[in-house]
């Protein structure tokens, strides 16, 4: 069972904010950068709690196989759900919306003798066929770490509840004697973790290091014209695979892509102005190194503004320099992505823009770097549990390597062109495994602009996207509002999306600001509004606020956090303390700093302040006198990472498809579907079951089911840490 309660709970009074005296002022961002003034504290002093009070899984192997030929019961310590009226239901369908799983009360389940036990009232079961030979996997890999053989160990872990450390724990080994006798067996983390330390934090998360950015091999450094053209890490390979089945010759492409900021444009009723410094900044330069002479000018058929080159850009020769290659395992399964089953997360490539002067041979002083980023965020193929677990241990395994060696980038050479070469996810745009490139940058306007470009084709109304092959189009921003229409401190649309669709999703009970999670998703519209940005500006707004939203209300003061906290203005500012460093206009508005020189500076949201510390953050509404968030994410990261490589047990479970789900309705005349707040309305009847006797004829009908059985971790259901970002 999760923790409940870590820490005090959320007592707060007279929080209300004092009138403004005179003379007053418009708030600035560097009043917002002070306000956000985060500091570091140790991981150590955080409480450490049993290792058996964090298991939300259990694992209990059947006297005989059920009819489906599943082996195991896996009981699910459920949060409550969003929809209230399902909350005494004993019957939940919960999980992917697309693909959907059954669950069954526990209790009720024991007393209809489908299982020989429950492991108390809080749980819910369902049923999956579990090898054996995934627990005597999981049992050899606990040797190995206790052998010393995958390196230097430690037997506490973190418990993160969403992005916050709020516990230590020691995970607990697998006992599978115990298992095979059918008693409940907790699935945690393994009793030993590899140790989390820096340089396992640059080998496999976030890898910054001269030796890879700079590799002369497989990269060209735009500053100083040394390295490969073309080499297998630079933005021209990348460019030139997504490129490929677009119809547009590579330099084609890119100057497609570049020219989206020359122009206005709308998406989902948000127009976004021009950037035109785009061809000042980027193209005009690039142009003149490449050998040819390039004009703007407004085309009169179609009042756009295009750029004109004597001769092609020189993809060799771009302006966009390695800053880091990013394992992003932890976004693996998310929830965001309804249409993908159990997946290996993400793959990032993070370029700096730079202007050297003159082209190449220049040094780190004359290289002009610029406050702009680009990052590459590719879809790592592969779907089902087992290669999870093996992309998982292709990057414990370079953390095993003691330095970046030969052998270290050979590896990740290897690991990095299964991921981008075109072809290697046949079905998306281009046939690329591109989920999206984001861009961040100060270096065309101020106020700093995101803005998100994929290779499919958004619906104008659904927003549901459809994989098309072409070249690169603008998309709406991830779980981002429109901050030219929505006021990010007193808008109405987000203090009632807040106070309710976001706040119906918080995991209850909250202690803030050690429990505090939400499971949601931000739609479109909002009460008939266009809602969804396409495009974010960080500084202004810095955070989004509920302005009835009430302090003393823990529920809310998380709702807002989690729902500001997820967006791109939140996660590159005040929720995130992205602004306190010192030497600020280096790192200001990114995580991963474009203009600090290689090794890139990370943020301390990512870092914690090194390892063994977490980032405490005043809340971005209230302060720290209501709370103050922590954050230590390369170690929730490299958490995830281990636990998946080591400690995972792959299972197979039966999910529900429509049809399914329309004989449940027929039934029992209603479904108790638990959709996330601000996701469409299921087509379906929603309600409790609560006959026993319905539960008993469900039972029965689950051999006819249809859906195939998917591999998927046991601990699948528990929500992701990381969203989006």
């Amino acid at each position: 069972m999760r923790v409940a309660v870590v820490g005090a709970v959320l007592m707060v009074s007279g929080c209300a904010r004092e009138p403004a005296q005179e003379p007053s002022r418009e708030p600035s961002w560097q009043d917002a950068a002070e306000e956000s003034r985060g500091r570091s504290t140790s991981l150590g002093e955080l409480p450490l709690v049993p290792g058996l009070s964090v298991a939300g899984t259990f694992a209990q192997k059947l006297e005989r196989p059920t009819a489906l030929g599943e082996t195991t019961a896996v009981h699910v310590k459920l949060p409550p759900p969003a929809n209230r009226q399902l909350s005494d239901s004993l019957v939940r369908v919960a999980g992917d919306p697309a693909r959907p799983s059954v669950l069954f009360h526990s209790d009720t389940l024991a007393r209809l003798g489908a299982i020989p036990a429950s492991p108390g009232p809080d749980f819910f079961t369902l049923f999956a066929r579990l090898p054996d030979s995934e627990v005597e996997r999981r049992q050899e890999n606990e040797r190995r770490l206790a052998s010393g053989e995958l390196g230097p160990t430690s037997r506490e872990s973190i418990l993160f509840n969403g992005r916050h450390p709020v516990a230590r724990y020691e995970g607990l080994p697998v006992n599978a004697a115990a298992f095979g006798w059918g008693e409940h067996v907790p699935v945690t983390s393994c009793p030993l973790l590899p140790a989390s330390t820096q340089s396992q934090w640059e080998r496999t998360l976030m890898i910054r290091d001269p030796a890879v950015v700079l590799d002369p091999a497989r990269t060209w450094d735009p500053c100083t014209g040394a390295g490969t053209k073309g080499g297998v890490w630079t933005f021209a390979h990348l460019m030139r695979q997504m490129a490929q089945g677009s119809g547009a010759r590579p330099e084609a492409f890119v100057l497609s892509w570049l020219s989206l900021w020359l122009n206005d444009f709308q998406s989902n009723g948000d127009t976004v102005p021009a950037r035109r410094k785009m061809y000042d900044e980027v193209i005009a330069p690039w142009a003149a190194a490449s050998g040819a002479t390039s004009s703007l000018r407004l085309n009169p058929a179609t009042t756009r503004w295009e750029v004109v080159l004597s001769r092609p850009l020189d993809l060799d020769i771009a302006p966009f320099r390695l800053l880091a290659i990013v394992n992003r395992i932890d976004l693996a399964s998310s929830w965001d992505h309804a249409d993908r089953q159990t997946d290996p997360g993400e793959l990032r490539f993070l370029f700096g823009l730079t202007r050297p002067s003159p082209w190449g041979g220049g040094t780190e002083a004359t290289c002009n770097l610029r406050p702009f980023t680009v990052i590459f965020e590719y879809g790592v193929p592969g779907e089902g549990c087992a290669q999870v677990v093996a992309w998982a241990r292709q990057w414990a395994l370079l953390g095993n390597i003691p330095s970046f060696n030969v052998a270290y980038k050979a590896q990740l050479t290897q690991m990095t062109q299964s991921v981008v070469l075109r072809g290697r996810a046949p079905g998306k745009g281009n046939d690329n495994a591109l989920n999206q490139i984001r861009t961040n940058e100060a270096a065309l306007a101020f106020p700093w602009e995101l803005r998100e470009f994929r290779l499919v084709d958004e619906h104008p109304v659904s927003g549901k996207d459809k994989p098309s092959d072409g070249l690169l189009r603008v998309h709406t921003m991830a779980r981002t509002p429109d901050d030219a229409t929505h006021d990010s401190e007193v808008d109405p649309d987000i203090d009632f999306f807040v106070r309710t669709q976001v706040k119906n999703g918080v995991e209850l009970p909250v202690t803030v600001p050690t429990r505090c999670t939400a499971n949601f998703t931000v739609p479109r519209k909002v009460r008939g509004r266009p809602f969804l940005g396409a495009n974010s500006l960080v500084a202004k707004p810095t955070h989004w606020e509920g302005f009835s939203v009430d302090a003393t209300d823990a529920a809310e003061v998380c709702a807002r956090k989690e729902f500001s906290l997820n967006t791109c203005n939140g996660c590159h500012f005040k929720d995130t303390g992205t602004n306190d460093f010192s030497g600020m206009d280096n790192v200001a508005f990114t995580h991963v700093s474009p203009t600090s020189g290689i090794p890139a500076r990370l943020s301390r949201f990512l870092t914690g302040g090194g390892p063994g510390f977490m980032y405490l953050v005043p809340d971005a509404q209230f302060g720290a006198q209501v709370a103050s968030w922590p954050y230590a994410d390369l170690q929730r990261r490299h958490q995830r990472l281990q636990e998946l490589a080591n400690c995972t047990l792959c299972g197979w479970v039966r999910g529900l498809d429509t049809g399914s789900l329309a004989r449940m309705e027929a039934l029992a005349g209603s479904v108790p579907l638990d959709v996330p707040p601000g996701a469409p309305e299921p087509a379906l009847t929603v309600g409790p079951i609560r006959d026993v006797g319905v539960v008993k004829q469900l039972l029965e009908l689950r051999q006819d089911f249809t859906a195939q059985p998917r591999e998927v971790p046991l601990d699948f259901l528990q929500p992701p840490a990381a969203l989006v970002h």
